[in-house]
């Protein structure tokens, strides 16, 4: 009997003997003790309760994250199984996964698979959705996709996270901690009325701590953490029938990340070695939490914004429309050679992201069996980004050793430069120029995107217990970029085909670009779609309910802003009768088709009195799953044929006495690339996809004592588990076999102990990852370095002390 199976039989046994609770993670009490079904979620756009809502939706309340300490979105996923979230080379890049789908880091012209929705305003790119929030009610995950209600970029599922609406009664909370490493976090927040009709709140959060990893070279803790944010609110209800609803916000973020260790030490080790006369790298030593490199990394991200939420009640129809608009300045430079010699002077990406959005939508409420809800969205940003990479003092010895190490010592760089440029009819003319320190690739992108849609459901009640429900997305998505990329790198540049010098090809590392739009390319993407489902909702008893869902989602086009946007395979010949080929361009993507999803799943959501179980068995897929890999000195953007996952999820809470309550959650996957000819590791169709363990679980408990006087005693820990996976598809450069030993598991212990005075005044200890659980979070081939692996270790552990008030 397999995994899949045992799962199966397991979780059905677990449904029949113990009572059962809605598809929740936190799939237990709140604060006041309430079980699930209490809870109101937004996930199908209206107000529901969790038990009532037939989609498969992990809920996490401001109560959980308080008792698990989760600092940021980064924690979340210590309490879903079914979500990963993984920070990449700097605070802007981060990817959002669910059920193992997911991508949208590394390239701000890739947008995400995972929706992130804040107060009902989307969060286009990972740079505007990593800062801390004062505030939060809850933060939904809606598993599966969702592109009928919530859009183009939801074919993998929906974050969306509800801060606090404004409150007439006054009052607030601070909250002060300290931990080691230094760190300090403080947020406070206030709420009351200004009028009976108007009210306010004002929320503020300051997070800082020393750096985790050590730089040996300049003597320097890195990894830190600085950012700040305020967060204004305003709520104003003239009528009982109208509520507008307006935000403000801003926050900063100015930090020293992300360290890359070296995992695997090749040949090229040695030379950078001897370039800076001692240890250029900790080698394959990834957990020493210990770096070399030669100058520091920069994180400055600033983003900001405002929105404003009209609701007006027309009696059996309501009214929504939410209108925003944000910026984004992510300004990022790295030591990406991730060593201590200056092969890399500068790695500069400066990102510049404007974003308008309006929701209208109507919403019935009638007394008869059918209801609808019918809305537009209407979606236009621009990008502007500049980049630059640029060789340092030590590229050109560097160089020099590639070249001897890769000759037998027969050749070095002036003799090249010399026998080339003979070749040319003057022998001095690449004297020099090889590999010359300040060379590299100056680069301007733009990129226009505009989109709108038509969505809407109509929910028919066929009986008191069965509900019956059908729901479409029209989308028409338009993308218009235009490249303005310099290449200064002579080496490069020269044709070495057909040469006695061949083989050295692979030390041309930035060769010419040609940009777009150009005669052949027009630089512009058009993509439509129809996403729709069908769900039938049955409530087998008052506390039992079973659902079943076929929906499609859909993503349109993403586009490679970056140095490997190359033309299209299909291109090549078009160009070169055009005239504009140019010495060693070779075929690649300027872009990435859409992504289609699709989705079979069936559920159970139930709970009684003191225990609660939740079931979801899905089979879903996505066609054209947009693909990025790095492979070395550039990112290659695919598209697969199919990707596919067999999944069961579950969750459920028991309270065995009073005060006690016991959660667990799991979630089983089997996935597979159906079809990926085209990957940048050759055919990896019928293989498994990296990155997604078998099974991930939490394990938790929170037991509160309250005393004579009304003081509590909360006692909280979980437990998450991810089991041993692959990390990367493959490593290029590298054979399959190395990719396949380099593997991840998780087991990471979280627990707090919190003391709840009746005045407000509360104080706890916490601790993260007390195991001191270490692996890797992403792996890559180092830098132009053939032979050698960097990756990103986890956090170490980390813990302190938290003084709250609340009043």
């Amino acid at each position: 009997m397999n995994i899949r199976n045992i799962l199966l039989g397991a979780t059905i046994l677990y449904a029949g003997t113990v009572p059962a609770h809605a598809l929740a993670q936190d799939a237990g009490t709140t604060s006041a003790g309430a079980y699930a079904n209490e809870i109101i979620v937004t996930a199908t756009k209206r107000s529901e309760t969790l038990q009532d809502t037939p989609i498969a939706v992990s809920v996490t309340s401001a109560a959980d994250i308080e008792n698990a300490q989760v600092r940021d979105l980064l924690d979340l996923q210590s309490a879903v199984p079914s979500l990963r979230v993984t920070q990449l080379q700097s605070s802007a890049n981060t990817n959002f996964i669910i059920r193992g789908f997911g991508n949208g880091a590394n390239n701000a012209g890739i947008e995400p698979s995972v929706g992130v929705f804040i107060d009902g305003v989307y969060r286009s790119r990972s740079a505007a959705q990593v800062g801390d929030l004062p505030n939060l009610e809850r933060v939904e995950v809606l598993r599966g996709p969702q592109s009928t209600l919530f859009g183009k970029n939801a074919s993998a599922g929906v974050i969306n996270i509800v801060t606090q609406k404004p409150q007439y009664d006054f009052g607030g909370s601070l909250e002060a901690t300290y931990g080691n490493f230094n760190a300090v976090t403080v947020k406070g927040s206030v709420t009351g009325p200004i009028s009976d009709t108007v009210a306010f709140s004002l929320g503020g959060n300051y997070n800082r701590r020393d750096g985790y990893v050590y730089d040996a070279h300049l003597d320097q803790d890195v990894n830190d953490r600085n950012r700040w944010g305020v967060r204004g609110q305003l709520l104003l209800e003239p009528t009982d029938a109208l509520s507008i609803r307006l935000i403000g916000d801003y926050d900063k973020i100015d930090e020293n990340c992300c360290a890359a260790a070296n995992i695997i030490a090749g040949p090229t080790v040695a030379i950078t070695d001897a370039l800076v006369g001692g240890p250029s790298v900790d080698p394959a030593n990834p957990f020493s939490y210990r770096v070399y490199n030669n100058f520091l990394s920069t994180n400055k991200i600033r983003n900001y914004g405002g929105s404003a939420q009209i609701d007006y009640d027309l009696g059996s129809i309501g009214l929504t429309s939410i209108t925003a608009y944000r910026q984004v300045r992510a300004d990022a430079n790295q030591d990406s050679d991730f060593t201590a010699a200056d092969l890399i002077s500068e790695k500069r990406d400066n990102v510049d992201i404007n974003t308008f959005t309006q929701e209208i939508r109507f919403t019935s409420d009638f007394d008869g069996p059918v209801n609808f809800l019918l809305g537009g969205y209407y979606f236009h940003e621009k990008i502007d980004q500049y980049s630059a990479l640029t060789t340092g003092t030590d590229f050109r010895d560097y160089g020099d050793a590639l070249i001897r190490a890769a000759t037998g010592g027969t050749l070095n760089v002036p003799t090249l430069e010399a026998i080339l440029g003979s070749a040319e009819g003057d022998p001095t003319k690449y004297q020099g120029a090889f590999f010359r320190a300040g060379d590299g690739m100056v680069e301007n992108y733009d990129l226009k995107n505009t989109s709108w849609s038509i969505f809407g459901t109509v929910d028919l009640d066929v009986t008191d217990r069965l509900r019956l429900t059908a729901g479409a997305n029209y989308t028409k998505d338009r993308k218009d970029f235009a490249t303005d990329v310099v290449s200064t790198d002579v080496f490069s540049s020269v044709d070495l085909t057909g040469t006695p010098f061949e083989a050295l090809k692979a030390f041309q590392f930035q060769p010419q670009f040609l940009n777009v739009p150009n005669a052949v390319e027009d630089g512009k993407t058009r993509d439509s779609d129809l996403a729709w489902n069908v769900r039938a909702a049955y409530e087998l008893t008052d506390t039992v309910n079973v659902y079943a869902t076929y929906a499609t989602g859909f993503k349109a086009s993403s586009i490679n802003l970056s140095r490997d946007s190359r033309p299209l395979a299909a291109d090549m010949e078009a160009i070169r009768e055009a005239g504009l080929d140019l010495p060693n361009l070779v075929p690649g993507s300027r872009f990435a088709g859409p992504e289609e999803s699709e989705v079979y799943e069936a559920g159970l959501k139930a709970q009684w009195a003191l225990a609660a179980l939740n079931l979801a068995v899905f089979k879903q897929s996505i066609k054209g799953f947009q693909s990025n890999v790095f492979t070395g000195t550039g990112f290659a953007l695919a598209n697969a044929g199919k990707q596919s996952t067999f999944g069961i999820e579950f969750d459920g809470s028991v309270r065995p006495v009073q005060g006690l309550n016991l959660t667990m959650a799991m979630t089983y996957l089997d996935p597979k690339y159906d079809s990926f000819v085209g990957s940048a590791f050759g055919d990896l169709s019928g293989t498994k996809p990296a990155g997604i363990p078998d099974l991930s679980a939490t394990f938790g408990g929170t037991y509160t004592h309250e005393f004579a006087g009304g003081t509590r005693a909360i006692l909280h820990a979980d437990y998450l588990y991810e089991s041993p996976t692959q990390i990367v598809d493959g490593l290029y450069g590298f054979p399959a076999s190395v990719a396949r030993d380099l593997k991840r598991e998780v087991n990471q212990v979280n627990a707090s102990f919190t003391v709840a005075l009746p005045n407000g005044l509360e104080v706890g200890l916490w601790g993260r990852n007390l195991t001191k659980s270490q692996y890797l979070i992403s792996v890559f081939p180092s830098v132009a370095q053939q032979g050698s692996v960097s990756g990103y270790a986890n956090q170490p552990r980390t813990y302190g002390g938290t003084v709250r008030f609340k009043f």
